[in-house]
């Protein structure tokens, strides 16, 4: 699209000219062929951390450094064995952590690489959207309002740009743009100051829109000089995160006190302290629930990861936090719950109609040419608009041999809509004549308002544009007028403009929309439908999409006259939203918030970035939306599909849903280990657990917490039950909290009675301490096993497929077996060898040990009891 253009001595008065076959830009191999030689348009990013870090910083975690310390002590006892066997868990504990990390950095590298900005250009003669990461120098970038500039360029052509610079100058007033003047390779200026033909990459485009040749990429664009101090901003944490951190550091230092405790009882009470700094490391190990941190990380990485698989990219993991507890969804109706592709379905010209949604091609009768000309005229040449596109593709159909379609005519100025007019008005003048020829479309009452239409006019229109509407149609007028004075008006009122008539145009709802909301009502949430139609066509709307409590619409012109008190109380009942520009969104959410609601808001242009920001989750349209509605939302939805929004609470709910669980898990497995290793010490018995054993359990607890709970699916009910009852709700709530402790007790008690029958009856040390190990492990399984979900019971849940589960299980009895039956590894671990009565006592404590949680969620009251 080439843009000329000339100026007059009156600033209201720039004329252009639009040709799409201006500009052909680079070829797609020359575009390929500098992106391999000069690299990717990003800035200086972080180091991919390798091996050797991720070494370090593991080693310097605590159970690593008590691993050590234990490997440490058993040198000095003279145990070369027994510190191998720790010190070589060292590279295995290590071994899992490189396999998360990596499986974390590669889902965040898959959300990096969908979370690139887009950029559209000329390339071989076409225009092409590709990820900002792609702009080569020499690209030419297509720029309109709402746009986040790729990289540096320079403007060969613009119409009323202006280029908000404050995130390279500090200014916070837009400063305007003109194009270059004189040759076109110029060196590009500093940022700041009006009327220079230069902009820069990241700022951004909130007026106008114009072409520019990109002059630098990357690192050498002015924001490229700040990239390295951009580094060393880090990410704030989320309340998740914060409270997890708070809960580790509390239970590090009871685990710590406690250790302390066993030290000095060991020592004095058995004299031996080189065993008593042991069996304080063991308890410290058993304790310290170094989890809870990796399986936060893992959770939240892999959640959003997932989420970006059903085309949901989640920008901010804390509305992974606060998808599920949406109780209100509000949304645009076009785009989102149609398809946003127009037809013309209806024509109204001299007191007449036609269904133009059967026409044939050529079968327009002629008292409607002028309509739909004037239509076309109004409209873009190449447009994006789906309204726009309907009127050309209509004209192309009807009109192509007739004398209405004008090729060859010239644009001189376009008046664009506002708030306070919606209406826009193109100014054309044909080859021959001198005389102005102005094309105007918008809403019925603002072409009415420019064609100075009295009460009487004004009502019959009114009564038709119900009509319409009331089968659904998105209603627009048309006008036109002509105009013979050298400088033209400064605004659309000073034409006198006739009435042509009406044009309806329907936008089909989107297939799978009305089971979303059914589905929606059923999870317990709202859905309030916003739109820029009349009241009629939105509730025929909501009809066909099965939209509840319809009666009652409040209108943009209505909703300005409420205060925030009288909106706040006439919102709890009403569901639709017509005739709403986007600023008034913002109004809509407070009102919601302020009436306790957790609000979900869509949006797609610039003017929604501040009902975005507001809302609990702003969900911005990844399709058709702007750069900034899509950087001030928590959310992008990449298939612009109302039905992507459901599918985002979805799982979003199933994300924390499972972190809930693994979190709980991980509390009630440490429970036992903590007991078994402190119990002994209290009565002066045989130590049980050893650092070893320790261990070991940590090898089936990591990946069970962070792998097996992660790819759970959801709960058969997960959409079938009300909102979380606030956004705050901890994960470590006092329910959960307690059954977690339940079931920790319920094992130990199971565990402890097996190691001391087996103890007092005179069996001998190695053999107790097997029997209890072995039992432990087998509950531990049946606790990943019965809180995979708390509203079905483990018969149920074996029937879903989860192949990490099964590797899990099926290694931790792989590997009991190699250390209760190979000598040497039976030796390092001082068990001795079990026989099969032996292992039916283990497996039949380890069921007994969850059988009353089962029974629990047989009657129905897991889910309700834990609030899940």
């Amino acid at each position: 699209m080439l843009i000329y253009i000339k100026w007059t001595s009156n600033p209201h008065q720039l004329k252009t000219v639009l040709d799409i076959s201006g500009v052909s830009g680079l070829t797609g191999t020359e575009a390929e062929r500098r992106l391999g030689r000069e690299g990717y348009n990003e800035l200086p990013a972080s180091r991919k951390r390798t091996l050797l870090p991720i070494a370090l910083e593991a080693v310097r975690e605590p159970m690593f450094l008590l691993l050590i310390a234990g490997g440490a002590i058993y040198l000095l006892l003279g145990d070369v064995r027994e510190a191998a066997m720790l010190l070589g868990f060292v590279f295995v504990v290590l071994g899992i952590t490189l396999y998360q990390e990596s499986k974390t950095e590669r889902a965040l590298s898959a959300l990096r690489d969908l979370s690139s900005p887009r950029a559209l250009v000329i390339r071989d003669g076409m225009q092409v959207r590709i990820p900002g990461r792609e702009v080569v120098r020499g690209d030419v970038m297509v720029l309109s309002e709402g746009d986040r500039v790729p990289a540096d360029a320079v403007l060969f052509s613009c119409i009323n740009l202006s280029v908000d610079e404050s995130l390279l100058t500090g200014e916070s007033v837009p400063v305007r743009k003109t194009a270059c003047e004189g040759p076109f390779f110029v060196e590009m200026g500093a940022p700041g100051g009006e009327g220079q033909p230069f902009v820069y990459s990241g700022t951004l485009v909130v007026q106008g829109y114009g072409l520019a040749r990109v002059e630098a990429v990357g690192q050498a664009t002015q924001m490229g000089r700040i990239g390295r101090a951009l580094q060393s901003i880090g990410p704030e944490e989320t309340r998740l995160q914060k409270e997890t951190g708070r809960l580790v550091k509390r239970l590090a230092a009871a685990g710590l006190s406690l250790c302390a405790v066993i030290v000095i009882v060991y020592g004095l009470t058995r004299g031996n302290w080189l065993n008593g700094f042991l069996a304080g490391i063991t308890l410290a190990m058993a304790i310290l629930p170094e989890e809870f941190p990796v399986v936060l990380t893992v959770f939240l990485a892999l959640g959003a990861w997932r989420m970006s698989r059903k085309k949901v990219l989640t920008r901010k993991v804390t509305a992974v936090e606060t998808l599920g507890s949406a109780t209100v969804l509000c949304v645009d109706k076009t785009g989102t719950l149609t398809l946003n592709r127009m037809t013309v379905q209806k024509l109204f010209a001299d007191g007449k109609s036609f269904d133009a949604g059967t026409v044939e091609k050529k079968a327009l009768p002629e008292e409607f040419h002028g309509l739909v000309e004037f239509g076309i005229l109004a409209s873009q040449k190449n447009p994006f608009d789906p309204m726009e596109k309907a009127l050309i593709e209509l004209g192309q159909d009807t009109l192509s041999r007739t004398e209405h379609l004008h090729y060859d005519w010239k644009l001189v100025q376009e008046y664009p809509l506002s708030r306070e007019l919606l209406a826009m008005s193109r100014v054309w003048r044909s080859p021959d004549k001198k005389d102005y020829i102005i094309a105007a479309k918008g809403a019925p009452e603002a072409v009415a308002d420019i064609c100075h239409m009295d009460e009487r006019q004004t009502k019959e229109l009114s009564e038709y544009v119900d009509r319409m509407a009331k089968e659904g149609l998105r209603v627009i007028g048309v006008a036109k007028s002509e105009f013979q004075q050298a400088d033209l008006p400064p605004g659309q009122h000073e034409f006198r403009f006739s009435f042509l008539g009406l044009i309806g145009l329907a936008d089909p709802v989107r297939p799978g929309v009305d089971s979303a909301i059914r589905e929606c009502f059923d999870a317990g949430i709202r859905v309030v439908m916003i739109t820029g139609d009349y009241p009629v066509t939105a509730r025929n709307i909501a009809g066909q999409i099965g939209l509840r409590n319809t009666e009652e619409i409040i209108t943009g012109p209505e909703l300005d006259g409420l205060s925030d008190e009288e909106l706040e109380r006439r919102i709890r009942d009403v569901n639709i939203f017509s005739r709403v520009v986007p600023e008034q969104k913002l109004r809509i959410v407070n009102a919601l918030k302020a009436n306790g609601e957790v609000v979900a808001m869509t949006g797609d242009g610039v003017n929604d970035a501040a009902a975005l920001k507001a809302a609990n989750i702003g969900i911005a349209m990844g399709g058709r939306g702007t750069d900034v509605a899509r950087e001030a939302a928590s959310i992008v939805l990449l298939e612009d599909d109302f039905s992507s929004m459901v599918q985002g609470v979805r799982m979003g709910r199933r994300i924390f849903d499972n972190l809930k669980k693994a979190m709980a898990y991980i509390l009630a497995i440490h429970v036992p280990i903590a007991g078994m290793s402190l119990l002994p010490v209290l009565f002066n018995w045989p130590l049980v657990l050893l650092p070893v054993h320790i261990v070991f359990l940590e090898l089936i607890i990591d990946p069970a917490c962070s792998v097996v709970f992660e790819a759970e699916p959801e709960e058969a009910d997960v959409m079938a039950r009300p909102p979380r009852k606030k956004i705050g709700e901890p994960l470590f709530g006092r329910r959960t909290v307690l059954f977690s402790l339940i079931q920790g007790l319920s094992v130990l008690l199971i565990v402890f009675a097996v190691f001391a029958v087996s103890l007092l009856r005179g069996g001998d040390v190695a053999d107790a301490r097997a029997l209890s190990f072995t039992t432990l492990i087998f509950a531990n399984l049946g606790l990943i096993l019965t809180n995979r979900s708390w509203s079905r019971t483990i018969v149920r849940t074996l029937t879903e497929p989860n192949a990490a589960l099964w590797w899990v299980a099926g290694g931790a009895v792989f590997f009991l077996g190699l250390v209760l039956y190979v000598p040497a590894l039976r030796e390092v671990f001082h068990f001795s060898r079990l026989h099969a009565p032996d292992i039916a006592i283990s497996l039949l404590g380890g069921v007994v040990s969850i059988l009353w949680f089962e029974w629990f969620k047989a009657m129905g009251r897991g889910r309700r009891a834990l609030r899940l």
